[in-house]
Formats: structure tokens, sequence, C-alpha cells
């Protein structure tokens, strides 16, 4: 029988070896679209597990080496990720890792954290609910001890455009003026039948899904306020998409509609204001898309905080 002696054997390491040839400075090294769990902080204090995926990244100051530990950035999102919830704070003690384990080597770091955050959703009438996906992406970054993140979220809403709602009002009052002629005495009753026919109502505006993109930095916090951000922006909006729908609540989200008609532009400073008034958010970004049933192309609106030497329009377009 034969046995292998339990020796440490040395093997080559040539990410460390120097390439005199091919020297230089790095701004990011790292790796990309690392599939790994993340855990948060429900809202009803429970944990709620979501797949993400990572970007993990470090400079390379040192012009003389060839390459960064990338194995040691992979096992210190492993263990931190899969093992703790995503907070700030953990955030921060991971990127202190990735420069203590590259001391020699880099003096930045940097992550980002990609998932999607699902929430049940009561339905706007019946007793029903859903769940809806919300896409979140999570910065953050460590330069010379200093700690700064932003978060990311994505909300789908309804958008019915004003001018087309006065233009169908308009042939509404014409058809009106059509079949109860001045000198016809109206009857209420034949009033209230014309009214909900599709012969009287024979416009309605046009509507269409629209998306509100919207980035922000914030104040030092103990957690990520995901669904607040998320409440904020659909509060601001008032029609959000749904998820189960009756009867009843198709007919609730047709009277939001009426009563929160809006042009991108408009919706861009509901959420401008609405954002505003979060003393939590440092500085903002967002995009108001709404992706037209008339037109083939889409009608946008961006809008930040305005803070000097912040974000401006074209930060992430």
């Amino acid at each position: 029988m034969t046995t292998t002696p339990n020796t440490a054997r040395v093997m080559p390491d040539i990410a460390a070896e120097a390439d005199a040839g091919n020297a230089g400075r790095l701004d990011w090294v790292g790796m990309d679209e690392i599939a790994v769990p993340v855990r948060l902080a429900g809202g009803h204090g429970d944990i709620v597990q979501s797949p993400a995926r990572v970007a993990a990244h470090v400079n390379l100051k040192r012009a003389d080496v060839r390459g960064i530990h990338m194995s040691r950035l992979y096992l210190h999102v492993d263990r931190h990720l899969s093992s703790e919830p995503l907070t700030p704070c953990s955030l921060r003690r991971l990127l202190r890792d990735f420069l203590e384990s590259h001391a020699d080597l880099s003096d930045r770091a940097r992550i980002s954290v990609r998932f999607d955050h699902m929430v049940r959703r009561p339905a706007l009438a019946s007793d029903n609910s859903g769940w809806k996906t919300y896409p979140v992406v999570i910065n953050a970054s460590m330069q010379d001890g200093a700690f700064a993140f932003e978060l990311e979220t994505e909300v789908l809403y309804s958008s019915t455009c004003p001018c087309s709602a006065a233009l169908a009002r308009q042939l509404i009052q014409e058809q009106f003026e059509a079949d109860f002629g001045k000198d016809r005495p109206l009857d209420r009753g034949a009033v209230l039948e014309w009214l909900g026919s599709e012969a009287g109502i024979r416009a309605t505006p046009h509507s269409q899904r629209s998306s509100a993109r919207v980035r922000v930095r914030l104040a030092s916090a103990f957690e990520f306020p995901i669904i607040d951000l998320i409440d904020l922006v659909e509060n601001a909006l008032q029609t959000p998409v749904q998820t189960a729908v009756k009867r009843e609540d198709e007919q609730a989200f047709a009277l939001l509609n009426g009563q929160n008609l809006m042009f991108c532009e408009d919706a861009a400073r509901r959420m401008q204001r609405a954002l505003d008034g979060d003393e939590r958010i440092v500085d903002f970004w967002l995009r108001a898309a709404h992706l037209e049933s008339l037109h083939p192309h889409d009608a946008v609106a961006y809008a930040t905080k305005g803070v000097e030497g912040g974000y401006t329009a074209d930060s992430a377009r």
C-alpha cells in the first residue's frame, strides 16, 4: 500500500509575478455576476432571502504587480452575504475586508448587489393580495476610510395622458349635444343610460404602463429603507400597477387613473417633491418613462436634488 506524505506543495502564483513589459496601474479589477443569496430584514421583523448578482472590485495601485487576489474577494463576498443580513454596516465590514486582504495592492474598494425584492401587496378594493417584484441595486464604496452607499429601485405605474383626456371629454360633450339637443327636454333616466353606454362615452384617453427609476444616496443608516422608498414613490404617483384584480379592484384603479392624469413631467415632479421631503435622502436621481401607447417611442423626464457635486441628469441614463 502506497501512502502520500502529508506535506504542503509549493504551487506557482503567476499573478504575483511582475511583467515588466506590461506594467500599469488599474482603476478597478475584480469580478462581475457573482451568484450569491442575500438576506434582508422584512417589513414584519422576518428575514427575506433573494438570489442576487454581485460585482466586487478593488483598484490595483501598484504598476509592477500583475494581478489581484480574486479568490479572496469571492470568499469575502460568500462569507459575508451568506451569513448575515444585508445592511450598510455589513457592506462596510465587507469592503474593509476587501482592502485588508489587498493591503499592499489596493486603497479603494466597491461592491454592487443586484436582486429582485418581492413584496406582497393588497388589492385596491377586494380582500385579495398578490406578489410584486421590484428590481433593487445597492452600490457601496470605500476610499480613504470613507464609506458611501446608494440604493436604486424601479416602480411600475399607470399614466393617463391629460391632453388625451381633455380631447376625449370634448368628443363626449359633442356627442351629448348631438343626442340631447338644446330643444330636447332632458330625461334623467335617459341621460344615466347614455352615460353608461359605449355610444355615449365614445372616446377614452390613452394610458400606458410606465416606469419610475429612482436612485438615492442615504444618510448614515443601519438598514436599507427599500420598502419605504418604494412606498414613497408609489404614494407620490398614486397609480402603481396591481397584482390580484377583481372587477371592484379594476374599477378602483380606473378611478385612480382618472384622478391622477399626468404627463411624464408631472410624474417626475411628484417624485421630486416626495424625495425632497425625506430627510434620510441626501441626494437623488430619477427618471420617469411613459411607454406611450400613442407613439412608438417613450416620453421621459429626469430630475435630481440639485446637490453641488452630486447627481446630474446624466448620472445614470
